[in-house]
């Protein structure tokens, strides 16, 4: 993990191999971003090269240039902030985190950077550190290094006028460390390839987590979910070689008076079963448990700050393989709680391994219950690649989520759970639903199917991250290609919020 310091020295005199300033976009070319920690002078004489060398200061730009004279560090990278805010403004921290992370991710095989952006407040600082370690990330664990390797960014110090040993800076910027730290758990688990993380690989990577930040931990294996009758979960992992598993791992704080449910899809691979996926969509399907990594992640940060709540986290573990002893088109799955679930589709298995664990959870009453999934592809072609969709049984409890995403930095959209869709998935004539119902909508129908093993009363959404959970294309901001780490900054923020009082009915 990329190592972070804080620093009030002057960005003309601090010691790095490059120091990173923001710039916004000007009526005559780039011009200096207001506010500290960076001096004026520096700024101004950058400007006049940006201008030359055609910088706009438009947002994710990155412009290299020699550092002007009486600056200690050699290289200058400017990094685009957009347009200026507006007069007693402040930049909007997810513009600074991006920036932060743009660049962070262009000084890959950099020693050390020092960031100069305009951190006006706690807040703010923070932002510009919990986007530098995100941008800083690199997943390395299956390459051969060697001397030309261009490793992450090894040391970031952040530059700021507020006191770096202020109890209040110190507190948001151990909690930006965790949360990178955390961000990039999910971001590994969901890159490792699915050969190297079975059921039963990501059972034991979740227990060695639990012994270290003192959380509680259960792992069922085939056995006791057999004896259990999980029979979403058995039904989708029981054509592969790697049996399945259902882990609870969970937080609890003495003083805590409301606890949260998470639970996380955690299809190791899908090759889409019997209804196998035709070519060209299986490559990928490596990160089909990013939901899971994502609740086991946000557990290990409660833990890790010490939040006022009790957070429990169900990952629902198996790998959907064609077989021999694989579940066909037209079985019957017999649900934990007992509802049968006619299969229509083995690659719509994610709803059902959650459907199991999602009444596993409700009979520990929790006040809420997240479910977070990689579920749709509908939900991708309704909101495309950067945008995870949010439903519920619950207006507020939904809008608490879509808000907490807001804030965090994370993008999320409200979406509808429309009662002539469910009629789709319960016209079974041998079982009590299907797992399929229209096309159309199809991420509303998945949505739908999973609230019919949510316990009545109980406030609960569901957060579709197939779009933004892995990103195939070059990377942005501080998001990385591959595994993103999607959804735990959201899941965080709303355990934080649950532990400041915030839940409906808590105060």
């Amino acid at each position: 993990m990329t190592a972070l310091t804080l620093s009030k020295t002057s960005a003309t005199a601090v010691s790095a191999d490059a120091l990173v300033i923001g710039i916004v976009k000007g009526e005559d070319g780039p011009a200096p971003a207001a506010g500290v920690p960076a001096p004026a002078g520096l700024l101004t004489e950058a400007a006049g090269v940006l201008a030359i060398l055609g910088a706009k200061g438009g947002k994710d730009e990155i412009t290299r240039l020699p550092a002007p004279a009486g600056t200690t560090a050699p290289l200058v990278i400017a990094v685009g902030l957009g347009s200026a805010p507006q007069d007693g403004e402040d930049f909007d921290p997810e513009t600074l985190r991006r920036a932060a992370g743009t660049a962070a991710h262009a000084l890959s095989g950099t020693e050390h950077a020092a960031f100069a952006l305009p951190g006006t407040d706690a807040a703010r600082v923070a932002a510009v550190a919990e986007g530098a370690l995100l941008g800083a990330y690199a997943f390395t664990a299956f390459r051969k290094t060697g001397e030309d390797d261009r490793g992450p960014l090894a040391r970031v110090t952040v530059l700021t006028a507020e006191d770096a040993d202020d109890a209040g800076l110190r507190a948001v910027i151990d909690r930006a460390e965790v949360l990178a730290t955390e961000v990039a758990r999910t971001r590994d688990l969901v890159n490792t390839p699915p050969n190297a993380l079975t059921p039963a690989d990501f059972a034991a990577h979740a227990t060695e987590a639990a012994a270290e930040h003192g959380l509680s931990v259960e792992v069922l294996d085939e056995a006791a979910l057999r004896e259990g009758g999980f029979g979403g979960i058995l039904g989708v992992g029981i054509g592969s070689q790697s049996p399945p598993r259902l882990v609870r791992v969970a937080h609890t704080h003495p003083e805590a008076d409301r606890t949260i449910a998470l639970v996380g899809k955690g299809i190791t691979y899908d090759s889409g079963g019997i209804s196998l996926k035709p070519a060209g969509h299986n490559e990928t399907m490596k990160c089909d448990m990013a939901g899971a990594a994502a609740v086991l992640s946000t557990v290990v940060a409660a833990a890790r700050l010490g939040l006022k709540v009790n957070i429990t986290g169900w990952l629902a573990l198996a790998e959907n393989m064609p077989s021999g002893s694989a579940t066909r088109p037209g079985d019957v799955l017999r649900m934990y709680g007992g509802k049968t679930v006619e299969v229509l589709n083995t690659d719509a298995e994610g709803r059902l391994v959650m459907a199991d664990a999602l009444v596993r959870a409700g009979e520990e009453s929790p006040d809420a219950i997240v479910d977070v999934a990689t579920l749709t592809g509908a939900m991708v072609l309704a909101l495309g690649k950067r945008t995870f969709g949010v439903m519920g049984n619950d207006d507020t409890f939904r809008g608490l989520l879509h808000d907490s995403a807001r804030r965090a930095g994370e993008q999320s959209w409200e979406m509808p759970l429309l009662a002539d869709l469910a009629e789709g998935i319960s016209t079974s004539t041998i079982a009590d639903l299907k797992n399929m119902g229209e096309r159309m909508g199809g991420g509303l129908v998945a949505g739908l199917f999973l609230k019919e093993f949510v316990p009545a009363g109980t406030p609960w959404a569901h957060l579709d991250i197939a779009g933004p959970a892995f990103n195939e294309g070059g990377a942005f901001g501080y998001t990385p290609k591959g595994g993103t780490g999607s959804a735990v900054r959201t899941l965080l923020l709303l355990a934080e919020r649950a532990a400041a009082g915030e839940l409906a009915g808590q105060g």
